[in-house]
């Protein structure tokens, strides 16, 4: 049987919905709906409606068993969770019950992985402040699906056509950022670098290497010591594991050597200085992988945009890109 790849419906309140009716329409017929069955986890009537504002002919049909989607290449299958209180939505803006809805899809698909009832799971996009708002105190997708699956270790690796860069930490305020980047860290995102370059993209030998924190890497201690302090020390201990690696490296010229070739794999320090130049050179086609999990995962490049939900102008690109994405790796893993 081909593999079931499962698409959480995310926020019902930002273009979540939008971009999954455009990206199965768009796939109809497709390569990617002859290599794998796909089924959406979410509300049902959130679904419709989407569809009903794009005048999207999609056939949109509800299952119960993910072991039933597919029977129809062309249309959709939804396991209806029947949780979004559509009364208090407004299209745009985030509340509780919505973060609620988002997060019951998420541990259903979870649930269904841990048991090998499907292959790869993609998350349409979730709102932090919906969550927060919901009660859980989560500051993203990792960490909510490292502790649902019990992961020790999980990093969040952004992949564009140009460069792949692995976050050593993910949301923080940046006040927060060197109390929070410690040598272990670092190490771990190594680590996890390592093996995604291994595992997932079949590179026997990668070329890795780390960026500084501070400009210039520290110059020397002139503007930082967590270059000598904590980053330096983790490469060096990761380079004694047989793990090949460089760094630390001015994540400046750093980056621009990936993107020429010269790295197969950044780890970088902190949010911006990976998605910044992710974003830049392929926003609406990058794809979010968390590494480390018991089962395939894959997002897009981008979050709620509550700012054109409803408009029927998202770009489902990001999403048809984590699609095929999630196939690939789900194919990887089976063999």
């Amino acid at each position: 049987m081909k593999p079931v790849i499962a698409i959480t419906m995310g926020d019902p309140a930002g273009i979540g919905p939008e971009i999954i009716v455009k990206a199965l329409s768009k796939l109809r017929g497709s390569r990617v709906r002859q290599l794998c069955r796909l089924v959406v986890i979410g509300n049902l009537a959130v679904i419709e409606r989407a569809a009903k504002r794009l005048k999207s002919p999609i056939e949109i049909r509800s299952i119960a068993d993910p072991e039933n989607a597919g029977a129809s290449r062309a249309g959709m299958d939804v396991i209806d969770l029947m949780n979004a209180d559509l009364s208090r939505r407004v299209i745009g803006r985030p509340n509780a019950a919505c973060g609620r809805a988002a997060v019951e899809a998420i541990r259903t698909a979870v649930r269904l992985a841990m048991d090998q009832r499907i292959a790869a799971i993609v998350t349409a996009p979730i709102s932090k402040e919906a969550l927060h708002a919901a009660g859980y105190p989560y500051p993203g997708h990792t960490e909510l699906l490292a502790e649902l699956s019990g992961a020790k270790e999980v990093g969040m690796l952004m992949v564009s056509k140009q460069l792949r860069i692995l976050l050593a930490t993910t949301h923080l305020a940046m006040r927060d950022l060197p109390e929070r980047l410690t040598r272990e860290r670092v190490l771990s995102a190594i680590r996890l670098a390592h093996t995604a370059a291994v595992r997932l993209f079949k590179i026997r030998r990668p070329r890795l290497a780390v960026t500084g924190l501070n400009p210039h890497a520290g110059e020397g201690g002139l503007f930082g010591h967590e270059e000598d302090e904590i980053i330096r020390p983790a490469v060096e201990a990761a380079r004694r594991k047989g793990i090949p690696v460089v760094g630390p490296k001015p994540a400046d010229s750093l980056i621009r050597h990936a993107y020429e070739g010269k790295y197969d794999l950044v780890v970088a320090m902190y949010h911006d200085q990976a998605l910044i130049p992710i974003k830049l050179l392929g926003f609406g086609r990058a794809v979010n992988i968390t590494v480390g999990l018991p089962f395939v995962r894959t997002s897009p490049d981008h979050g709620t945009a509550y700012d054109i939900a409803g408009k029927g102008i998202a770009d489902p690109g990001s999403l048809i890109e984590a699609i095929r994405m999630a196939v690939m790796l789900a194919k990887q893993q089976k063999n």
